[in-house]
């Protein structure tokens, strides 16, 4: 393929990016602040959230963790957040020893409490191990997010807020994914009532 052919497809590439971010985020503005306000409660009242996914999904589990647990900016409060698939000898013992799709389920029987919060994510919504945490974590009262795309698979049935980017193109979904998860970090603490610095 020609160097021109490329320039056009990356240009092609960064506009449906922009596109799929842009529609998403004009029509789940008030969801997301809803969920903010939900989360900012979890936090209020002593919980922790918990995040988990695989692959590219558990890179963001545990990136949107750190974004809660260390916020870059000095005027932001540090709020408790554990990402699940960061304990691999854990999940591979359970995957050896049981089943891979109890990883992030059997963690959360043993770690988190009612009044906890969960954050699952799956570009497709049917990842055994994350559908099946977040269904013991709705079963033991914790307030359940979901990030997923497609038709968000089995995340409209066990998410109090589901999140579903209407894209095939796993890459999209990832991108508006990373976007998602800086905001939503971002209107907890707007709800709490700390500055705008952003």
């Amino acid at each position: 393929m020609s160097d021109a052919l490329i320039a056009e497809s990356v240009r092609r590439k960064a506009r449906e990016s922009t596109e799929t971010k842009a529609r998403f985020f004009e029509e789940h503005a008030e969801r997301i602040v809803s969920c903010a306000r939900a989360l900012s409660d979890v936090f209020e009242g002593g919980g922790r959230l918990f995040t988990f996914g695989n692959g590219g999904s558990a890179c963001d589990a545990q990136h949107v963790a750190v974004e809660f647990c260390h916020p870059i900016f000095e005027k932001r409060t540090a709020l408790p957040a554990i990402a699940l698939p960061m304990d691999v000898p854990l999940l591979t013992a359970i995957g050896n020893d049981e089943d891979f799709s109890l990883g992030f389920s059997r963690q959360l029987e043993l770690l988190a409490k009612p009044g906890d919060a969960v954050l699952g994510i799956s570009t497709s919504g049917k990842s055994r191990n994350v559908v099946r945490a977040l269904r013991i974590a709705r079963e033991r009262q914790m307030l359940t997010i979901g990030f997923s795309g497609r038709d968000g698979g089995a995340f409209g049935d066990c998410c109090d807020h589901a999140f579903v980017v209407p894209s095939f193109n796993i890459h999209r979904i990832q991108e508006v994914h990373t976007t998602l998860m800086h905001v939503l970090w971002d209107a907890v603490h707007l709800v709490r009532g700390e500055e705008d610095v952003l």
